[in-house]
């Protein structure tokens, strides 16, 4: 299954992320903020910023893959096109990919005939 990235990013000086998210809607410099106010473990870990503005965020997560693999779930808040996605860090956790989830495909569609 082919992975959408939408997005590439890079480590910031502040301990986040900053780079592109590209569609074909948007095309934004974007930032993922670490969250210094958790009040709980479900709060999420990074604030995501157009700018000065709020946008989304973001929650640590690991794969169930073999072997487990960090990511960062990101929800990004856009009324037009809300975006449900991940993000990866590469090995050496410098740079990471923004991916749309894989389509879930419906076999049982208006094509029954």
């Amino acid at each position: 299954m082919r992975r959408r990235i939408i997005g590439r990013f890079k480590r910031s000086k502040q301990g986040g992320w900053e780079g592109e998210i590209s569609t074909l809607a948007i095309q934004r410099q974007i930032r993922l903020v670490p969250n210094d106010d958790r009040v709980s473990d479900r709060a999420p870990s990074f604030r995501v910023m157009l700018g000065w503005h709020h946008i989304g965020d973001a929650w640590e997560r690991t794969s169930h893959s073999e072997p487990p693999r960090e990511y960062l779930r990101v929800r990004i808040d856009d009324p037009f096109y809300p975006i449900s996605a991940m993000l990866f860090p590469d090995a050496e956790g410098l740079t990471a990919h923004l991916v749309l989830p894989p389509e879930r495909t419906n076999f049982h569609s208006d094509t029954a005939g």
